[in-house]
């Protein structure tokens, strides 16, 4: 069968294509209309659908709209509860309903063929736990989904067995500890339902020193749910205005210890509680594996107190865990309804890609000067051992906000101060850390403490005292290091690079993060690596099998 997802609602809009139950693409609005998280000015703008997404899906398996068996749209309006009970002040939220109401009708527009009859609603926290479970080889598995908020609820737990799920839990608006947590990032003068991993950056920098306060607040109870009662954040820190619409490098929100103190507070209590959320499910499954997604599945330091202290022997994360993944769990589980079977995911590359033709003809046309190397990965490696920085394009796009080796900037970990260099390029807040890219079978010497392998950098490890000091720029203030560990089978050419460098420098790692600057959605096809390459003091792009210097 061919089956499309789509999410459409809140932020992030994105298309995925399962055929058979495999993954064909998978795609976010925003590398193609280069508005991060789909955002526009008007709030109820970014409701759009996305299009050039859908559209590039099915271009991939050379479909047209017309032979689509289903579509799945991540959002279920007949779920919402009305604004009187839902105790939510959105404003937004009747037209919200409207909208995807006739989302079918929208969709049929923009994919001229389909046919509406076609257009199904999977409930959006269903299509979250699907996306998770759906994409793992384990046929049983426990699901625990946790965001913002769905049509009704802002939490789901269950079970999944050969693909059925079944819902054991659930927490009714407007208890959310996603919102709770985006209050505090707009608290702080970040953008919500955007930033939220700024605070967990910034939680490392503070002490929990309000978690008695915030316990009695924010509590789980005996149905597998919790209470999120209102939070005058005012009380433990004052609000940090933002001074620029975009995402600046944030010199302007006169952040101090206080802010830092309340952010570790709020981290530290998000962690309890799942914990404990996480625990009744066991409880109810003895399952050996939990898997998770939602947006507070993102927040990789909660992930590994799970792992660390929870119930569960082994716990996986899907890395489009934001709504951009409700898309291809919505596809997935139209698929699992019909009987196609489940499948592995085997890496997060379900985007765009070039071949080294097209690469070469953008190339010409730019009139930029470049070469072809005997081995970019030699080449790339030669410039990062002299302490340059490589802008690194290869392959297919990654679907998900981490960079995982296809769209990433790359640096010298031995060197402190690569740390703010990064930052600057990017145009980014500098207490936020920058990622450590290793090989699988290296990973285990440097990095202690955390699951291992971590392919999608949503994990976060200690770093081993003997390495803190050789590799200082991937390591944050508290000793961590969120890793994204290499496969060679998986990852051929990066493992390449990895090993490229090490001959030079004696170093099996190198820093990572999203080849992007602040504001701006991951670079995702060429004309977006050679702007980005020519705004920015980077030295060298390598480009599929080509490179240009500065």
């Amino acid at each position: 069968m061919y089956i499309l997802g789509i999410n459409a609602i809140f932020h992030d809009p994105a298309a995925a294509l399962v055929i058979d139950g495999q993954v064909v693409a998978a795609a976010e609005e925003e590398r193609f209309s280069r508005r991060k998280h789909g955002k526009r000015p008007v709030p109820f703008s970014a409701w759009e659908q996305p299009a050039r997404a859908a559209r590039w899906c099915l271009d991939q398996a050379g479909l047209s709209p017309d032979r689509l068996d289903l579509v799945g749209f991540s959002y279920d309006p007949s779920l919402v509860l009305p604004v009187a009970e839902s105790g939510l002040d959105d404003p937004w939220d009747p037209l919200r309903t409207e909208f995807a109401y006739h989302a079918p009708r929208f969709l049929a527009d923009v994919l001229p063929g389909l046919d509406p009859a076609r257009v199904r609603f999977v409930p959006h926290h269903v299509a979250h736990a699907a996306s998770a479970a759906l994409a793992v080889r384990d046929r049983v598995c426990s699901v625990l989904v946790c965001d913002g908020r769905g049509e009704r609820h802002s939490h789901l737990a269950g079970r999944y067995t050969d693909g059925a799920l079944e819902v054991l839990a659930g927490q009714e608006l407007p208890h959310s500890l996603g919102l709770m947590y985006e209050e505090l990032t707009t608290h702080l003068g970040f953008l919500r339902s955007s930033d939220e991993y700024k605070v967990m950056a910034l939680a490392s920098y503070g002490e929990p020193r309000h978690l008695d306060r915030l316990r009695a607040a924010v509590r789980p109870d005996e149905h597998g749910g919790f209470v999120t009662e209102p939070i005058d954040w005012s009380e433990f820190a004052p609000a940090c205005p933002r001074d620029r619409a975009d995402d600046g490098d944030g010199d302007g929100h006169r952040l101090g210890q206080a802010h830092a103190d309340l952010a570790a507070s709020v981290q530290r209590r998000l962690e309890e509680v799942l914990l404990e959320l996480a625990r009744w499910l066991h409880a109810r499954t003895g399952d050996r594996l939990l898997v998770m997604a939602g947006g507070t599945a993102l927040n990789c330091v909660a992930n590994t107190f799970l792992a660390r202290c929870g119930p569960f022997e082994d716990v996986w994360v899907q890395p489009a865990a934001g709504d951009a993944g409700t898309a291809l769990g919505a596809a997935l589980h139209l698929a699992a309804e019909a009987g196609d079977p489940a499948w592995s995911m085997n890496g997060a590359d379900l985007g765009r890609g070039f071949d080294d033709r097209a690469i070469e003809v953008a190339l010409r046309r730019a009139r930029v000067r470049f070469e072809r190397p005997a081995d970019v990965a030699e080449q790339a490696g030669e410039v990062l051992a002299a302490d340059g920085i490589v802008a690194w394009f290869q392959g297919r796009s990654e679907f998900g906000p981490r960079a995982l080796g296809h769209r990433s900037l790359l640096a010298h970990p031995g060197r402190r101060a690569n740390l703010d260099r990064l930052n600057e390029v990017k145009g980014r807040e500098r207490f936020r850390p920058v990622a450590p890219m290793v090989r699988l079978d290296r990973a285990g010497e440097i990095f202690g403490r955390g699951p291992l392998p971590s392919p999608y950098m949503l994990f976060v490890h200690d770093v081993t005292p003997r390495w803190r000091d050789r590799i200082p720029a991937v390591v944050h203030v508290d000793g961590t290091a969120r890793v994204q560990t290499v496969n060679p089978v998986e990852q051929p050419l990066v493992t390449r690079l990895l090993d490229a460098f090490e001959r030079r420098t004696g170093l099996p790692v190198l820093v990572n993060t999203s080849l992007n600057t602040a504001g701006r959605p991951m670079v995702d096809d060429i004309r977006d690596a050679l702007e980005c390459f020519g705004s920015s003091p980077v030295d060298l792009l390598a480009i599929g099998a080509f490179t240009v210097r500065r």
